[in-house]
């Protein structure tokens, strides 16, 4: 008999490749100096926090009740948090929610986790699109599902429908969407998305029961001009909305986000019922208190992408000055380029000479592409320029 579960020992011992080169870098850093080590590895933001947070913030710390803050809130969150992310959301898309629409979480992961637990049976199917979050493998199969990776469409990174059609089976409970997308930087176009719509609910119909579409948004908010990203429950009625704030506002250490329910769902009462009981099982109710009470006054805050649209430009550019293929990012702050070889792994290893710490794209399903998280100062974008310059030169 086995003492611990295997499967929790390797996922708990096997770091992430991001989180190893994000060490790395630490260590590098403390060897050579921080201004030497141009680390791309860790979507982290660095634009502060806007300082309205900060204001509601103290505010709240030091006028509000402070057993109401830091007190329990009801499971799903704070009635008035909750009501205040409904206006929200039914100002910005003509939705029509209400508090009891919404069930507040510790960020997107435990939104998606939460989603995945509620929906899963045994033998279910949940389909991703390449490429993807890493950590989606094992959220999945966390809760007994199998994940089904659908090949990318590199050109433009939107949907490969033949493959996708092929991939859906009567095992499919759900389909995941991550736009704009980690690592690729691309947000799903209205046309995808009516699309895909279209297809789910031609498969529903031939095998008889719901499939759920899981809209994974931490990124919404930073979409570059001439780009919407289609807010997808008013194409597809079978969709939960899992939302984090950590990009927004550049709040990843509070973990604050909500899962969205819309009424029109297929059997609203049992799906919310089972978002509650997952988050349960999880412990993942009660919600952070203090960044409730905060996000009940901003979530119609606006968010400053400015960094990041002159980020994305100055790194896109100089990569293609230098000889790397790339599509042009609409959102988030990824870049994700071909590699000079086939080997991704080898191409993120060389790089490490001129201390560049790039990701290989086979963590997402992408083999012969790396990402960067441009999420870092500009001036080190800057000064990394040259490097890649110098890189790209191994290869001619």
């Amino acid at each position: 008999m086995r003492m611990i579960s295997q499967t929790m020992y390797e996922l708990g011992t096997k770091k992430s490749t991001i989180r190893t080169i994000f060490e790395f870098g630490r260590r590098r850093a403390a060897e050579v100096g921080e201004e030497n080590v141009f680390d791309f590895s860790l979507g982290n933001p660095n634009v502060p926090t806007p300082a309205f947070i900060k204001q509601v913030a103290i505010d709240i710390l030091e006028h509000e009740e402070p057993r109401a803050v830091h007190g329990y809130t009801v499971a799903p969150g704070a009635p008035k948090t909750r009501e205040a992310v409904a206006r929200s959301i039914n100002k910005r898309f003509g939705t029509d929610y209400e508090g009891k629409n919404i069930f507040m979480t510790a960020g997107a992961a435990a939104a998606i986790t939460i989603s995945f637990k509620a929906l899963c049976q045994e033998g279910d199917e949940f389909i991703v699109f390449a490429p993807f979050f890493p950590e989606y493998r094992c959220f999945v199969e966390s809760v007994g599902g199998k994940l089904v990776v659908v090949p990318a469409r590199p050109s433009d990174w939107q949907i490969e429908f033949t493959a996708f059609e092929a991939c859906i089976t009567n095992h499919t409970k759900a389909v995941i969407v991550d736009s704009p997308n980690n690592p690729s930087g691309a947000v799903y176009s209205e046309e995808t998305i009516r699309k895909l719509a279209d297809v789910l609910r031609a498969k529903e119909k031939e095998y008889g029961h719901p499939i759920f579409l899981i809209s994974d948004e931490p990124y919404r908010e930073i979409v570059y001009e001439g780009f919407t990203v289609p807010y997808i429950p008013n194409y597809y009625d079978n969709t939960i909305v899992c939302y984090s704030y950590s990009k927004a506002f550049s709040l990843p250490g509070e973990r604050i986000g909500y899962i969205a329910v819309p009424n029109k769902i297929a059997s609203y009462e049992k799906v919310f019922g089972a978002i509650a009981g997952a988050a349960r099982v999880l412990t993942h109710v009660n919600a952070p208190s203090l960044w409730q009470h905060v996000i009940a006054r901003c979530a119609e805050r606006p968010s400053d992408i400015g960094t990041y649209v002159k980020n994305a430009k100055l790194l896109y550019d100089g990569l293609i000055k230098a000889g790397f293929s790339c599509v042009q990012p609409q959102g988030a702050f990824y870049l994700f380029p071909k590699a000079l070889e086939t080997d991704d792994y080898a191409f993120c290893e060389r790089a490490k000479k001129y201390d560049l710490l790039l990701v290989p794209g086979a963590d997402f399903g992408c083999p012969g592409y790396f990402r960067l998280a441009y999420c870092i100062k500009t001036e080190t974008i800057e000064r990394s320029l040259p490097l890649f310059e110098k890189l790209a030169a191994e290869y001619k």
